[in-house]
C-alpha cells in the first residue's frame, strides 16, 4: 500500500530546546493515524510542520512521494482542522464550505454541486442555508471537516478537534469521525492527549513523549503489549508496584515489592537478581475471590469504595499497607454482595502483568 504521508528524521529546535526530536513514521493511504501524547510533547509542532506553518530544523516530509521542502501551506495537499474550528459566524453553512473553493476561483455551479455533495457525505444534507449559531457542537464539527474535505486534500490534519465538546458529545463524535473517515476514505492524521479517542478511532497510533515516539502500533498492541513504562502508564489504567528481583530464570522472575508482597511475573527485556523492577497491572486482569489460587498471585485487600460506571464499574481497594488498587468488576458475574469496608481476596496470573526493569 502506498503512503500518503512519510516523515523521516524530523527535528524542530527552538533555540536549545528540541520540540520534535528525530521522528520517523509512515501513514498508509486511506488510514486513520493518531499521535497521542501529553501536553507539551511536541505533537502540535509536528502537525504544524506537516501543514507547512513551521519550518523543520532538519529531516524531510513527503506527501504522496512529493517532498514538501519549500512548499507553502496553501500549496500543500493537506488541510488542518483546529480545536476552535474557526468557522465564519457571518456566513451560512454553504458559504463556509464554499470559502476555499471560491478562493480557488471555482465556478458557482460547480461550487453548489460540490457543497451539496459534501454535506451529504458528512451527514448534513439540506443544512446549507443554516446559520452557524443554529448548529450543535457536533454539527459545527462536521461543517469544519466538510469545509476541508471539499478541497479534496490527500491528508486531513486534525488538532484536538473534540477538545471543546462536552463529554457525551465527544463520545458520539469519536464514533462519527471513525465512520466518516471510513466513508470518505481520506487519510486522517489526528492529534490528541485523550487515549480513549486514539484507541477508539485509529488504525495505528504513535505515542509521543518529550519530542520522540515511544511506540507506534495498533490500539490493541499499545494496550496489550506496551514496549516502554511510559506507554504502559499513558495508555489505559494501571496499578503500579515497584520492587526488587529476588529470583530470575529467563523471562520469569520473582519480585519482592516495596510493601513486602512476593509476586511471580514475566519481565520485558533483561534483568538480574538484585535489580529493581516496576510492575504494571490492568484493573481488568485482577480476579475477585478466585477459585484457582495455585496458579495466581493472591492477597487480601479492603474495599474502600465502589466506583459505579455501568459496564466500566470498578472497586477502589487498599492493601494492608495502604497501597491503592483498582479492580474492575466483570460483567458476567454479580458482585452485589461486596460492600465498602469489606475484606476480599484478589489474585492475578503471572502472565497478566507488564513488568520492566526500573529506569535509573
Amino acid at each position: 500500500m502506498d503512503n500518503d504521508l512519510s516523515v523521516l528524521n524530523l527535528v524542530k529546535k527552538f533555540g536549545d530546546f528540541s520540540a520534535v526530536d528525530q521522528v520517523t513514521f509512515d501513514v498508509p493511504q486511506g488510514s486513520f493515524f493518531s499521535i497521542l501524547g501529553p501536553s507539551g510533547c511536541g505533537k502540535t509542532t509536528l502537525l504544524r510542520m506537516v501543514a507547512g506553518f513551521e519550518e523543520p530544523t532538519s529531516g524531510s516530509i513527503q506527501i504522496r512521494g512529493r517532498d514538501m521542502a519549500g512548499v507553502a501551506p496553501n500549496q500543500r495537499p493537506v488541510n488542518l482542522v483546529f480545536q476552535h474550528l474557526a468557522l465564519f459566524p457571518m456566513m451560512n453553512v454553504a458559504e463556509n464550505i464554499a470559502f476555499g473553493l471560491k478562493r480557488r476561483k471555482v465556478d458557482s455551479a460547480t461550487i453548489k454541486k460540490q457543497t451539496e455533495e459534501i454535506l451529504e457525505r458528512v451527514g448534513l444534507p439540506g443544512y446549507g442555508q443554516q446559520r452557524i449559531n443554529q448548529l450543535s457542537g457536533g454539527q459545527k464539527q462536521r461543517v469544519a471537516i466538510a469545509r476541508c474535505l471539499v478541497l479534496e486534500p490527500l491528508v486531513l490534519l486534525l488538532d484536538e478537534p473534540l477538545g471543546a465538546l462536552d463529554l457525551k458529545l465527544r463520545e458520539q463524535m469519536k464514533v462519527e469521525l471513525k465512520k466518516l473517515q471510513a466513508k470518505v476514505g481520506t487519510t486522517f492524521v489526528y492529534i490528541t492527549h485523550d487515549q480513549s479517542e486514539a484507541l477508539v478511532m485509529s488504525d495505528r497510533i504513535a505515542v509521543m513523549n518529550k519530542g520522540r515516539y515511544e511506540q507506534i502500533g495498533t490500539p490493541q498492541e499499545l494496550y496489550g503489549k506496551p514496549l516502554t513504562p511510559f506507554v504502559a502508564q499513558f495508555v489505559g489504567d494501571n496499578n503500579v508496584w515497584s520492587g526488587e528481583v529476588v529470583e530470575q530464570s529467563g523471562k520469569n522472575i520473582v519480585m519482592k515489592t516495596d510493601e513486602g508482597f512476593v509476586f511471580r511475573t514475566v519481565i520485558q527485556g533483561s534483568i538480574a537478581v538484585g535489580q529493581h523492577a516496576d510492575l504494571y497491572l490492568r484493573p481488568e486482569t485482577i480476579r475477585i475471590q478466585p477459585a484457582d489460587k495455585e496458579a495466581l498471585n493472591c492477597f487480601n485487600v479492603t474495599v474502600k469504595t465502589i466506583l459505579f460506571d455501568g459496564a466500566n464499574s470498578r472497586l477502589l481497594t487498599v492493601t494492608p499497607q495502604e497501597h491503592e488498587l483498582l479492580v474492575a468488576l466483570p460483567q458476567n458475574r454479580s458482585f452485589d454482595h461486596i460492600k465498602p469496608g469489606q475484606d476480599i481476596e484478589v489474585g492475578w496470573h503471572p502472565d497478566a502483568a507488564i513488568c520492566f526493569r526500573a529506569e535509573g
